[in-house]
């Protein structure tokens, strides 16, 4: 295995499909993981490595992971369970080893590649799992540059058949990219600025 890639909104989707492949590289493995996350929800690519509550209510304990704030209000993209604030603690400790490479990827690239899978696959991917064939496509087209044979893992996490509106929208031209602006990222992690920080020493060095 090359290249491991897939959706991340929580975690447990991709984590289930990478966690395997994060042992084999932790064992010497030379192994590119990426977890895609949406630009408009981008817990792993710009959120800070803290303690924060799993749920707005905030009745979990603290847990160390990426967090937009647990009173953080994404956009409404049409990737929903993208748009959850914060990050499985194990995914964000092998994030912060050094073991995953995120990413972040614009809507419309989700829609544009996505519609391009139902045209050569013949099936209908969800915006979840078309944030992870966007990385795909970009992860082939690389390797064709480099003129290297790569074996890419990627999951497919759901259809897109409840998802149709969203693509009369998209051909339509009604949908925008979003990029969370870092005003409201600063105004979503205002609530835990006074709360303890995990510590980001690396354990390993991969």
């Amino acid at each position: 295995m090359d290249v491991v890639i897939g959706c991340v909104g929580g975690g447990s989707n991709f984590a289930g499909l990478s966690f395997p492949f994060v042992a084999d590289k932790i064992h010497g493995a030379d192994i590119t993981i990426i977890p895609v996350e949406p630009t408009s929800c981008p817990t792993l690519t710009r959120g800070p490595f803290v303690y924060d509550h799993g749920d707005t209510a905030r009745m979990t304990p603290l847990l160390p992971m990426h967090s937009l704030g647990h009173a953080f209000v994404p956009a409404p993209i049409h990737a929903g369970g993208l748009r959850y604030h914060g990050m499985a603690p194990l995914v964000s400790q092998a994030t912060v080893e050094g073991l995953l490479a995120p990413r972040a990827v614009h809507q419309l690239r989700c829609y544009e590649s996505a519609v391009t899978w139902a045209r050569i696959e013949g099936f209908i991917p969800a915006p979840e799992t078309a944030h992870a064939i966007a990385v795909v496509i970009d992860e082939a087209n690389k390797a064709r540059e480099e003129g290297k044979e790569k074996v890419i893992l990627f999951s497919w996490s759901g259809h897109g058949l409840m998802d149709l509106s969203g693509y009369d929208s998209y051909f339509q031209g009604k949908l925008s990219d979003f990029a969370l602006p870092e005003e409201d990222l600063r105004r979503g992690l205002e609530p835990i600025k006074d709360l303890p920080k995990p510590s980001t020493a690396k354990t390993g060095k991969w």
